[in-house]
């Protein structure tokens, strides 16, 4: 378990995260800023969710709210050991908790995580460029914008724009000392 200030991550469990998550892929407005096209049938998605990972390049949790409700997922992926980055994803599939800070918590969480547990030194990720709110936590939480690929994807019937962003382990510990050990920033 990785715990922030209001969530906890724990890993993903196919057998008791199946339902929430099939519906949450399912929803257009759940998935209108993420970079897969759906619908997903219930075996497409057990199917990505049990799929066997190697945990030294793909890291999948779940996010719980403090009373234990399963609220989305997110994860660090493409894990490179050897330049030590990743990139970061979430998915706040459950809209009732959108606009309430848990993503800003979830990101600086998984971050700490990277950057402290995983001696990662940088965490990077892609944001649509049409999705000003996201651009907003990513930014509040230290992220900086590194470029904009013009019309990269191609999701509902539209070209879209995307931002790529990152941070590094300074950047983060220097933005949020109450995050990492004292003298982490050093390597």
């Amino acid at each position: 378990m990785i715990r922030g200030e209001r969530i906890t991550l724990r890993p993903l469990d196919v057998d008791q995260d199946l339902e929430r998550a099939h519906c949450w892929v399912n929803d257009l407005e759940v998935t209108r800023f993420l970079g897969f096209e759906g619908p997903l049938t219930r075996h497409q998605e057990h199917e990505i969710l049990a799929r066997e990972r190697d945990p030294e390049q793909d890291i999948m949790l779940a996010i719980l709210t403090e009373d234990g409700t399963h609220i989305g997922n997110c994860g660090l992926h493409h894990i490179s050991r050897t330049s030590r980055k990743a990139e970061l994803g979430i998915m706040i599939g459950d809209k009732r908790y959108w606009s309430q800070g848990y993503g800003a918590d979830v990101v600086k969480t998984l971050c700490a995580f990277g950057f402290v547990r995983m001696n990662l030194q940088r965490i990077e990720l892609g944001v649509f460029g049409h999705n000003p709110r996201a651009q907003r936590c990513y930014t509040k939480c230290g992220f900086q914008v590194e470029g904009r690929f013009r019309r990269s994807i191609y999701k509902a019937g539209e070209y879209r724009d995307e931002i790529r962003m990152a941070i590094l382990r300074e950047e983060f510990a220097a933005q949020f000392p109450e995050r990492v050990p004292e003298g982490m920033s050093e390597t």
